[in-house]
C-alpha cells in the first residue's frame, strides 16, 4: 500500500538526510487519502480496510456485548508485537459502536486495539444505505461558553462502558485460553472520544491505568454538567488528569471550539496539544475515506504516546512541529517534551 511504502521509506532514510516536516506531513497525508478504500461513513461486520500495515476488522466479542471492537484481522502477523490499547466514546454518547468506524478501522490498521462504546448497529437493508443513527450534536452554547446545553436528551452511553472496556481487555490478555492472550499491551491504553464521548474520555482519563487522552471536538463547559452521562465535572477536574492530553477540533464554526480552548488554557502542569483545523467543523473528517486528516494526527499522537515513536512526535513538539507548519492548522502546545 503506498502509505506503507512511504513509511517504510521513511523509516530506511538515513538520519543524516533532512526531509522537510511540511512536505513529509502533506506526503503523508496524501498517501493515506489515495489508499482509501471506503468512502462510507460506516462499514458491516467483518470489513476489514485502514491504510496502516495492517488490515483491521470490525466486530463484537460475546465477553463485551456493548462494545465494538476494531483489531488486526491477523493477529499471527503481530509475532511478538503487542497491541496498545485504545478505547473510544461516540459523538452524543450516541450507543452505536460502527458510528465512527473509518476513523476507528484506520487507527486500528495501524495496530492498536480499539474499542468502541456500544455494539455494531445495522443499516437497513430493505431501503438505502444511511449512516448510523446519531443523536444530535452539542447545541450552541452562546457568546461566554458558560452555560451547559439544554434540552439534550440523556446520554445513551456511560463512561462506565470505558472502564469496563479497560478491564476487560486487562483480563483478556491474562487469560490464557484467550484469542488475546499477551496480545495486548494492557500498560499503554489511550482514552478517546469525540463531542460528548470527549467529555466522557475526559472522566476517565484520571483513571490510573490510562496512558493518555485525546478529546476530540469537545471540552467542559464552564459551569459544572454530567453531559457525558457520568459524574457532575467542572473544570477544576482537569487538574486530577496525570497523563499527556491533546485536544483537536475544527475551527471557531465547530461549536465545543471555546470548550477546547477554554480547557487547554486550565491546564498549566501537564503535556498538552491544542490544534484545530481551517476550513473543518464540528463533524470533523471522520467520516472521510480512511477518517481524512484527523485520523492521521491520531495514529501519529498514539504512535507517539503509547509506542515511544519519536519521528511521530515530530508532528507535534517544537515550534516547526508538522501541523505548526502546515497552513491549514492552527496549534498551542504546553510542557511538551
Amino acid at each position: 500500500m503506498v502509505a506503507n511504502s512511504l513509511r517504510g521509506w521513511i523509516s530506511m532514510t538515513p538520519r543524516p538526510v533532512r526531509i522537510s516536516r511540511v512536505v513529509l506531513l502533506a506526503l503523508v497525508i496524501f498517501c493515506r487519502q489515495s489508499a482509501a478504500q471506503n468512502p462510507g461513513g460506516s462499514q458491516p461486520p467483518g470489513t476489514t480496510s485502514g491504510s496502516g500495515p495492517y488490515k483491521a476488522v470490525m466486530e463484537m466479542d460475546t465477553g463485551l456485548p456493548d462494545h465494538t471492537i476494531y483489531r488486526p484481522e491477523d493477529l499471527s502477523a503481530l509475532n511478538d508485537t503487542k497491541l496498545p490499547v485504545v478505547v473510544w466514546g461516540n459523538g452524543a454518547c450516541v450507543n452505536v459502536g460502527n458510528a465512527f468506524s473509518n476513523f476507528l478501522t484506520d487507527i486500528s490498521s495501524y495496530g492498536y486495539f480499539v474499542i468502541a462504546l456500544g455494539p455494531i448497529v445495522q443499516r437497513d437493508t430493505a431501503g438505502p444505505a444511511q449512516p448510523p443513527p446519531q443523536a444530535p450534536p452539542l447545541p450552541p452554547q452562546g457568546a461566554d461558553s458558560t452555560e451547559p446545553p439544554r434540552g439534550l436528551p440523556p446520554a445513551a452511553t456511560h463512561p462506565s462502558q470505558m472502564i469496563d472496556a479497560i478491564q476487560w481487555a486487562t483480563a483478556e490478555n491474562d487469560r490464557a485460553a484467550g484469542k488475546y492472550y499477551k496480545r495486548l499491551n494492557s500498560g499503554k491504553i489511550a482514552v478517546m472520544g469525540q463531542s460528548c464521548g470527549g467529555v466522557q474520555a475526559i472522566e476517565v482519563a484520571v483513571d490510573r491505568r490510562v496512558s493518555t487522552a485525546v478529546i476530540w471536538n469537545s471540552g467542559l463547559f464552564g459551569k459544572p454538567t454530567n453531559l457525558g452521562g457520568g459524574k457532575t465535572l467542572s473544570k477544576q477536574d482537569l487538574e486530577s488528569i496525570r497523563v499527556p492530553v491533546a485536544y483537536i477540533s475544527g475551527d471557531p464554526r465547530d461549536i465545543a471550539f471555546k470548550n477546547a480552548e477554554a480547557d487547554f488554557d486550565y491546564l498549566t502542569k501537564i503535556p498538552a496539544f491544542r490544534a484545530y483545523e481551517k476550513g473543518v467543523g464540528h463533524g470533523g473528517t471522520y467520516r472521510e475515506p480512511n477518517g481524512g486528516e484527523f485520523s492521521g494526527i491520531g495514529v501519529a499522537w498514539l504512535n507517539w504516546q503509547l509506542k515511544g515513536d519519536q519521528r511521530a512526535a515530530l508532528m507535534f513538539r517544537g515550534p516547526d512541529c508538522g501541523l505548526c507548519v502546515n497552513p491549514k492548522w492552527v496549534v498551542r502546545t504546553k510542557n511538551l517534551k
